[in-house]
């Protein structure tokens, strides 16, 4: 069962856990990408960062 997580008198749903975990993930994944430079292979690196943010995210939900 998800249940809201209490922060300091905050309630917090369970998806922000995902987030951050998604965010961790995405920032290495990012590094990374940077130091092969694959920004100047793509088309639009803004949106292929929100891209691969939402399917790190995604995986990290639907994974379990």
């Amino acid at each position: 069962m998800n249940h809201e997580l209490n922060l300091f008198g905050v309630y917090v749903a369970p998806f922000v856990g995902d987030l951050l975990f998604a965010a961790v993930i995405f920032f290495i994944l990012r590094g990374l990408l940077a130091r092969a430079r694959l920004s100047t292979r793509v088309w639009h690196p803004a949106l292929f960062e929100l891209c691969l943010f939402v399917f790190v995210l995604s995986a990290t939900v639907y994974l379990p």
